[in-house]
């Protein structure tokens, strides 16, 4: 069988390999919660926001720092949207037609090579590992990017945004936090290929019921 995956499918393998079988070789989901808007509506308004400035030549304020020294914002704004679109996007099909896909928030322009900037809302300051969760997303993104014939830095970005506090006037005021991460474009491969391997075994099986890493949706999915 093909299959045409992505980062969030790729972190329901590395959760639950069960699930991610289900998924997409039975098209069994999870029960699907109550999707939270306000990260949704502040992608929108930040992806304007940076394209005012990208527009201008300039760098946002969030960017003028250490980090972001010699970088400037990806200036094809036709091309951006492509990228940033989730039906289209960046992607690689490999030879037996497989496709890993994504779509990317922002591109930084460091002389001749890529850096993908991601923005995350969060409703607390970050935690010691915070960044860690999305170590997945960064690597497929830019195995995607070398895939497609493009330089990327060995490097990414990750910008937080979390509230500080409400003005008399009632603007939410954010803090903004930007980490930078080291990215594996190899370990991204590899986490497809071990992804591709396991849709074309058989089912996993369940965890054991006292197993600490046991998954309490794979009951409700019910049998293969």
């Amino acid at each position: 069988m093909t299959s045409k995956l992505s980062p969030s499918s790729l972190n329901l393998m590395e959760e639950c390999p069960r699930c991610f079988w289900l998924q997409v070789v039975k098209n069994k989901k999870r029960p699907a919660g109550i999707f939270p808007s306000l990260p949704s509506g502040m992608d929108g308004i930040l992806k304007t926001h940076f394209d005012r400035f990208m527009e201008k030549g300039k760098m946002p304020p969030e960017l003028k720092i250490k980090e972001c020294e010699g970088c400037n914002l990806f200036d094809d704004k036709e091309l951006l949207k492509i990228w940033r679109s989730n039906f289209k996007g960046i992607s690689f099909t490999d030879k037996e037609g497989n496709v890993l896909h994504g779509a990317v928030d922002n591109i930084l322009v460091k002389g001749k090579k890529l850096v993908v900037l991601d923005y995350k809302t969060r409703g607390f300051p970050l935690k010691e590992d915070t960044a860690e969760h999305y170590r997945n997303q960064l690597d497929v993104y830019n195995f995607l990017l070398r895939k497609m014939g493009y330089e990327t830095e060995d490097f990414a970005f990750l910008l937080f945004y979390v509230p500080k506090e409400v003005m008399e006037t009632g603007e939410v005021i954010f803090n903004t936090q930007i980490v930078k991460m080291k990215v594996d474009v190899d370990a991204a491969e590899k986490l497809w290929m071990k992804a591709l391997k396991l849709l074309n075994g058989k089912c996993p099986v369940r965890h054991a019921e006292d197993d600490p890493e046991k998954c309490e949706w794979c009951k409700l999915l019910g049998e293969e």
